[in-house]
């Protein structure tokens, strides 16, 4: 079959490049995935756009700079085992699929997940585990992982999730202050607690769930 959205694809790259993505990995991730089966079909015109979409259910796919973003902080190599939580759309397990050995994405909607995981298997993501459930939990049949990253912003750290994280393992997620503003973090899990780095502002749906925001 001839591939229509090929052309779209390169043009998102040299956006991102454009943006600061240096990560060659990561680069091609996005140049290999289409990103247009995660996207209704309603704006699927838009799917290459460097911007955020609605998918229903109050929840969006990200802006693809911003999924890099999260990917370059991860400093992946090939062989980890990856948590997602905040599944979506399905189109950030799709690219870390192409950068892991194996990734599990935990989405609490569960017709968005359902979505998601045939849009997986229409992309090819064949190691990729979809599971239902309250993502601030973590996953723990699948623990302990090299890398975990939150899709959702919560009030703090879900204690969860670093319990699950490897040492020396990663943690990126989004963090809500009392006046509303977010905070990109970077954790690394050390044998004496965690280092943190700030990436700068954010802009996310809120995490609910116990360790997050109560809904409603």
């Amino acid at each position: 079959m001839i591939d229509t959205w090929g052309g779209y694809r390169t043009r998102l790259v040299e956006t991102l490049r454009d943006r600061g993505v240096r990560d060659l990995a990561v680069l091609r991730a996005f140049g290999d995935t289409p990103r247009h089966l995660f996207v209704p079909e309603a704006l699927r015109q838009r799917a290459y756009d460097d911007a955020a979409l609605p998918i229903g259910f109050g929840q969006t796919i990200s802006q693809p700079s911003t999924q890099a973003a999260f990917l370059e902080a991860l400093a992946l190599r090939g062989t980890e085992r990856v948590l997602e939580v905040g599944t979506g759309s399905g189109y950030q397990a799709a690219l870390l699929s192409m950068l892991v050995q194996h990734v599990v994405t935990v989405e609490r909607v569960r017709a968005l997940a359902d979505r998601a995981a045939v849009a997986l298997e229409e992309a090819g993501a064949a190691n990729v585990l979809v599971a239902v459930g309250d993502g601030s939990l973590g996953w723990r049949p699948s623990a302990p992982y090299d890398a975990i990253l939150v899709a959702a912003a919560g009030p703090t750290v879900p204690e969860p999730l670093v319990a699950q994280l490897k040492v020396g393992g990663v943690l990126v997620l989004p963090v809500q202050a009392p006046d509303g503003t977010q905070e990109l973090v970077k954790l690394v899990r050390g044998v004496d607690g965690l280092e943190r780095e700030s990436l700068g502002d954010a802009k996310f749906v809120p995490l609910l769930g116990k360790h997050g925001f109560s809904e409603g």
